[in-house]
């Protein structure tokens, strides 16, 4: 699909829908349908059009980069009919303009495309594909089945998301199981064989997914999980990779982990104004599936804060420990753009590991949903800073939002991400602010979007 034509469309949509819609009463639940015809037409859409502009100012690059693209998301889920629902959804991820590096596959050969050097990233890249195509089969009491391509998100999407901010979501080919058989518990679980990544790679390998969740009030909650990964090239040091937040030195030849955990989230309701914010959580990784012996390492997040009323203030510290500063912990599955500052500079874990203290704050002002956070980004094992001289200081990361959204249909969001590097973080030779061989360097993102959903 052309760029021209998604504006075509868009702009048609905005006419027809802007007016807003008159107050009334919720209509009455339509009756199951009966054929299959109705079942399609009873049916929901799963369609939505963002448009964005991204600017990025990184140390470093010769030049900002700039980028204009619209996601177009267009699809339609049946309603159940005999216990069946099916859902197609296609993708198109249109570039307006070529003043970044989207990360995209398309050039094997290169890590960075020649003529793309001068630019920092923006992982946007042009896409027309399937999103989403499964099958539902809810023949069970209490248990739904779904087949096919999916989105799949899990708790805070730490280790288990679709990534939707970036314009090319996280896809996942394969079977999933939902149950709700035992009162106020939830259990998922899932083999997946593929997953599109958000440079539009398709990785293949085994994924075996085992979540339950136990809620002793509505937003109070107990989880387990296990997430068993059997993909050889997919985390830390990734050889033959041509992705540019690969990190350099030598990698691993198989990244393939399992990864174990408990994790405690909630408000505490202390009054009709007050609530006790809280999350702890515990993580283990280690090999598995002929993965390398040296992953071995944790994960522990935990957090404290209050709510009154939409407002929220918590501080949390989330720890992704080192193994000896040759392997630290992963989260290749994740939707990692939400977690360590929003400017996408550890979305793989350095080997060193990451101790994250930041707060978190946000609430409403006239309709308009703000946001923010700040952290210390620390390491857990000393990194080379030179010869002979070591650091453990990453830097600091300053985040800011304001969304807005009018009737159910329309969103406009601003977005500003501010990270600021301390100590010089080499792998070899000594270390500059203009060497560059320093892995981490200031870096500042606006991101300006507007989203159309039916």
């Amino acid at each position: 699909m052309k760029p021209t034509l998604n504006l075509t469309v868009l702009t048609a949509l905005a006419g027809i829908y802007a007016v807003p819609a008159i107050a009334a009463d919720p209509p009455a639940a339509p009756p199951a349908p009966t054929t299959l015809m109705e079942a399609i037409t009873m049916g929901k859409p799963l369609t939505n059009f963002r448009l964005r502009y991204e600017f990025v100012d990184q140390d470093g690059k010769q030049d900002n980069a700039n980028a204009w693209t619209l996601r177009s998301l267009i699809g339609w889920q049946t309603a159940p009919f005999n216990n069946l629902s099916f859902a197609v959804q296609g993708i198109n991820v249109a570039q307006f303009n070529n003043e970044f590096y989207d990360n995209s596959q398309t050039f094997q050969g290169e890590r960075t495309p020649s003529n793309k050097t001068q630019y920092p990233v923006i992982a946007d890249p042009d896409d027309t594909d399937i999103n989403q195509l499964f099958v539902d089969w809810t023949g069970i009491k209490n248990t739904k089945v779904r087949l096919g391509r999916q989105s799949v998100k899990l708790d805070n999407v730490r280790f288990i998301g679709n990534v939707e901010f970036r314009q090319v979501m996280q896809v996942f080919d394969g079977v999933a199981v939902e149950n709700k058989s035992i009162p106020n518990t939830e259990l998922y679980l899932a083999h997946f064989e593929r997953v599109k990544q958000i440079s539009t790679l398709l990785r293949g390998g085994n994924m075996e997914i085992l979540h339950g969740t136990y809620r002793f009030n509505p937003a109070e909650s107990l989880t387990g999980y296990g997430y068993l990964q059997d993909m050889a090239h997919n985390g830390q040091n990734i050889q033959n990779d041509y992705s540019p937040y690969k990190i350099t030195g030598t990698g691993l030849s198989d990244n393939s982990s399992q990864t174990w955990g408990l994790r405690a989230d909630g408000a505490h309701k202390i009054n009709d104004d007050w609530k006790f914010l809280y999350t702890g959580e515990y993580a283990k990784q280690s090999d598995y599936q002929g993965g390398d012996s040296l992953i071995d390492a944790h994960y522990y997040n935990l957090g404290a804060g209050a709510g009154y009323g939409s407002w929220y203030l918590k501080l949390n510290q989330e720890l992704l420990s080192s193994n000896d500063g040759n392997y630290a912990f992963q989260t290749p599955m994740g939707t990692n753009h939400l977690f360590q500052g929003w400017a996408d500079v550890f979305l793989i874990t350095p080997k060193q590991g990451i101790k994250d203290t930041y707060f978190t704050f946000g609430g409403k002002v006239m309709d308009i949903e703000l946001k923010g956070e700040y952290h210390w980004l620390d390491a857990d094992e000393d990194f080379r800073t030179g010869a002979g001289t070591t650091g453990d200081k990453y830097g600091t990361e300053l985040d800011l939002s304001a969304a807005y959204t009018y009737n159910k249909n329309w969103m406009g969001k601003l977005e500003y991400a501010n990270y600021q590097a301390d100590d010089c973080y080499v792998t070899s030779g000594s270390c500059t602010d203009t060497n560059s061989n320093r892995s981490y360097r200031d870096k500042e993102i606006f991101w300006a979007t507007m989203m159309y959903t039916f």
